[in-house]
């Protein structure tokens, strides 16, 4: 085997360790994910809740859980809908009425030291052009936001905290992080730039050799 070829599979090697070695150490954040709801299908806040307006009937939740990112964010919990969350609010002239879930999470989410509490439906009620912050704040507060914006807290749960990087769920934080943002697609794996790589080192050396027997 030539040199040039035995680098390249080297470094294949060390390309593929090293990104097994980034997968099974994947950060998770938890965070408050935002969710909306459409019939009985959740799907994931294209918006967060202090621009989101919701409709005069509308159902939106609120989870709190260890996630990687919005593609692996956990749903709220429940099924009740809002003729079943409003039921005891009556329409009101010049108001809408908000449907949310809050899902606190389970114990294997929690921070150390934090215990979630049972989850809960409100029916909030707001101006026409209310946002999903103002209809949380009706009906779940104290809430807590960081420098940034960034829901921290319903209910005051949890009590500090935000949007902490942890290694797998139920960790304690390593490090402090904002929440990662929602992403459609993504790049290329490393497992495919590691086997570009070896393509193009592979084919350096086929060209190199060939040359060689050339001038041989």
């Amino acid at each position: 085997m030539t040199g040039v070829r035995r680098g390249a599979l080297l470094l294949l090697a060390a390309l593929l360790v090293w990104g097994a070695a980034g997968q099974a150490q994947a950060a998770g954040y938890r965070y408050w994910s935002f969710w909306e709801r459409a019939g009985d299908r959740w799907t994931y806040a294209t918006e967060g809740p202090s621009t989101a307006r919701p409709a005069d009937g509308a159902v939106q939740g609120f989870r709190f859980a260890v996630s990687e990112d919005s593609g692996d964010a956990t749903r709220p919990r429940g099924t009740a809908g809002f003729d079943t969350i409003c039921a005891q609010t009556p329409e009101r002239e010049g108001r809408k009425r908000v449907a949310l879930v809050l899902d606190f999470g389970t114990a294997a989410d929690a921070a150390e030291g934090e215990t979630p509490p049972k989850a809960r439906t409100a029916c909030a009620v707001v101006g026409p052009d209310g946002t999903t912050a103002q209809a949380l704040a009706a009906v779940a507060g104290p809430l807590r936001y960081d420098a940034n914006a960034l829901l921290c807290a319903i209910a005051g749960y949890p009590r500090k905290g935000c949007g902490e990087q942890v290694a797998s769920a139920g960790d304690k934080p390593t490090a402090a992080a904002k929440r990662p943002a929602a992403t459609e697609g993504g790049g290329p794996s490393i497992g495919w730039w590691a086997g570009a790589a070896a393509v193009v080192l592979l084919g350096t050396a086929a060209v190199w050799q060939a040359r060689r027997r050339r001038n041989a």
